[in-house]
């Protein structure tokens, strides 16, 4: 019996996955972002949405020796019908002028439902891996970095950009993460 600790084709395969499942973080980061997020905000957004990269896999690991690949499906419209919905907030209150705070903020439920959403693809990974053989400490290990270096950028990008759209940057943050919630569902 060969004992090897670490396997280069894994590593690779595992780093272009873990980088592939945080596109979306990275993504919806951009929108959440222009609406103007402090580095402090930025830094508690990304280490959140990457201990949900952890968590979600994890949870999918074990749900998945379990059960078949149906729940893939109904994650991924979850997370479509959580993006959608937030998007749709962010675009009332962006025409509307709504003086309360938007449901995308960087605590409690809004920053829970965030990073529960970009955390699915997670976990419908996570499924399929609790079927097949692979070193699930390094993929969740992977998934957890890169959905959190990915989610850091992608806030400090639309933070940069919002800066320049000034008052019109919640509409298209809102409009970016209804159109994602959109491409879940379809």
């Amino acid at each position: 019996m060969e004992f090897t600790l670490f396997h280069w084709g894994q590593f690779l395969t595992l780093l272009m996955i873990a980088f592939a499942i945080s596109m979306d973080a990275f993504s919806l980061g951009i929108g959440v972002g222009m609406v103007g997020i402090r580095l402090r905000e930025i830094i508690k957004v990304s280490v959140t949405i990457g201990l949900f990269h952890v968590g979600m896999p994890l949870a999918g690991i074990v749900i998945g020796i379990y059960l078949t690949d149906m729940i893939g499906d109904i994650a991924v419209i979850v997370g479509g019908i959580i993006l959608m919905f937030i998007g749709l907030h962010m675009l009332w209150n962006g025409f509307f002028r709504v003086e309360e705070k938007s449901i995308m903020q960087t605590k409690g439920l809004g920053l829970f439902m965030f990073a529960f959403s970009v955390s699915l693809d997670a976990l419908s990974v996570g499924f399929s891996f609790g079927l097949i053989e692979v070193n699930k400490l390094l993929a969740v290990a992977m998934f957890g970095i890169m959905g959190g270096l990915m989610t850091g950028f992608g806030l400090l990008l639309g933070r940069t950009v919002g800066g320049w759209l000034g008052e019109y940057s919640e509409v298209l943050g809102g409009l970016i993460l209804f159109a994602f919630g959109l491409k879940f569902m379809l």
